[in-house]
């Protein structure tokens, strides 16, 4: 089952009872005009594959339950307002090939966790406020 409204106009937030569409298995919102958080039950969309949230107006921290989309390969939260660290709980998402959390306002370290995405092929933090101080670990994660 898949949700595609990318280029459609949309307004308003993302409603918190998207956490019951379980067999979900993409949701592309990208290129909307949507604000507010995202709901922490995102979290239980667990048969998502990709997740496409970009180019919105989405403010507030990545919530901790992002964790817990074990099958997602694609996790594209770019062009966004969103704030906070990255949570360490990313580092569950270990089918993960895609992150994408470039030119938001996102601060802090770059989670040690992040070394547990072995298969990630695609990486982009750049444009945020994420400290320069990067752990050794993740600077030979990264070398690859």
């Amino acid at each position: 089952c898949e949700i595609n409204f990318y280029y459609s106009k949309l307004t308003g937030y993302i409603p918190p009872e998207i956490g019951c569409l379980v067999n979900l298995t993409k949701l592309d919102l990208n290129n909307n005009q949507l604000t507010g958080c995202i709901p922490r039950e995102i979290g239980n969309l667990i048969n998502l594959k990709h997740l496409n949230l970009s180019m919105n107006k989405l403010s507030g921290s990545i919530p901790r339950e992002i964790g817990n989309l074990k099958k997602l390969h694609q996790l594209q939260l770019n062009t966004n307002a969103l704030s906070g660290s990255i949570p360490p709980e990313i580092g569950n998402l270990d089918c993960l090939y895609g992150l994408y959390l470039s030119e938001n306002q996102l601060t802090g370290c770059i989670p040690d966790t992040i070394v547990n995405l072995t298969i990630l092929r695609h990486l982009q933090l750049g444009h945020n406020q994420l400290s320069e101080n990067i752990s050794e670990e993740i600077q030979h994660f990264i070398k690859w």
